[in-house]
């Protein structure tokens, strides 16, 4: 126990950052350019497609008995995280440039994780069950939820906007994959089970994403929009909204009379935003050479959260272990 609740900076997350580097140094260019961009929709259309072959719906079915939990951490992923997205307007120009604001929106919309939520639940011993089942359907609704916000919330205020023709290539790239993946889970699922080095499909895909987009910005010069006090703001943005969402939570699960496996699923589950299914749908929702500074606060909130929540859980499970010896 004490090795799984350590989570210090994977090869995942190394691999994201050298993609970046590598992109603003060497971004491709002509027909370099169009092979990414081939390849990086191949591979958005893979990955969404093991999505869905590894999500059974009927669990997220069998776990609607627990009702109240699972609302509860869909309207903490679904509502008050956009709604925090929205406030984020009273803070702009004066703090948070025009540049970073569309990202830092776009943040605030994405679903759950599913792997993270389960295994820091576990870590903290609370209720494994009900995260599974509550970030699986983060992540089903996820597909259609997280675009529909995005269109509605960030075309409204301005900033980014997301075409309405975006919605046609989210459902060739993304939602026709998840469906296809979906309908053949009863020849794919078992194959999919039992081969995990498919995961390495999953970080090829978020990796080549990443180096796309940077690229993009890379040769649209976005990023000399951005100076050194606009990632400052990006950081202290995003570790402001992971403390009040990590105290929120547990606040509102304690309020409202949860006992404290339940805090703690929701807790875990209702402050994560998910890096692998939100940069996909960013490069299929924005495309053009802003996209790299749109998913930038996303990669930020994403390590931030890994090791905050690791710490909690780590701390959590000290705690219940210390009760269990007096």
């Amino acid at each position: 126990m004490a090795r799984s609740s350590r989570l210090p900076v994977d090869r995942f997350l190394l691999a994201i950052v050298v993609a970046a580097a590598v992109a603003l140094l060497l971004p491709a260019s002509g027909v370099g350019a169009e092979a990414v961009t081939v390849g990086t929709k191949v591979l958005i259309f893979v990955l969404f497609f093991l999505y869905g072959a590894r999500l059974h719906p009927r669990e997220a079915l069998a776990g609607l008995k627990n009702w109240r939990l699972h609302l509860t951490i869909l309207a903490f992923t679904y509502v008050v995280f956009p709604l925090v997205g929205l406030g984020l307007h009273l803070f702009s120009p004066w703090l948070i440039s025009a540049a970073v604001l569309p990202g830092l929106v776009y943040l605030t919309l994405c679903p759950s994780t599913v792997q993270s939520s389960i295994n820091f639940t576990s870590i903290a011993r609370g209720n494994v069950a009900g995260a599974i089942v509550s970030a699986s359907a983060s992540n089903l609704l996820g597909v259609v939820l997280t675009p529909l916000w995005a269109i509605a919330l960030m075309n409204a205020t301005g900033g980014a906007r997301v075409g309405f023709g975006a919605i046609g290539d989210l459902a060739l790239q993304i939602l026709l994959p998840f469906v296809l993946g979906q309908l053949s889970r009863r020849w794919t699922a078992g194959f999919v089970a039992a081969h995990p080095r498919l995961k390495l499909v999953d970080q090829a895909s978020i990796v080549l994403v990443v180096y796309a987009a940077f690229a993009e910005g890379a040769r649209e010069r976005i990023w000399s929009q951005v100076s050194a006090i606009d990632l400052v703001v990006i950081t202290v943005v995003c570790l402001a909204i992971l403390a009040f969402m990590l105290w929120l939570t547990w606040m509102s699960a304690t309020r409202l009379g949860f006992d404290r496996a339940d805090a703690i699923a929701i807790q875990m589950c209702g402050t994560k935003k998910s890096l692998a299914t939100g940069l996909p749908m960013a490069m299929v929702l924005f495309g053009g050479g802003s996209v790299g500074l749109i998913v930038l606060p996303l990669m930020v909130f994403h390590q931030a959260q890994l090791m905050a929540c690791s710490a909690l859980a780590s701390r959590y499970a000290r705690g219940e272990a210390g009760e269990g010896t007096r």
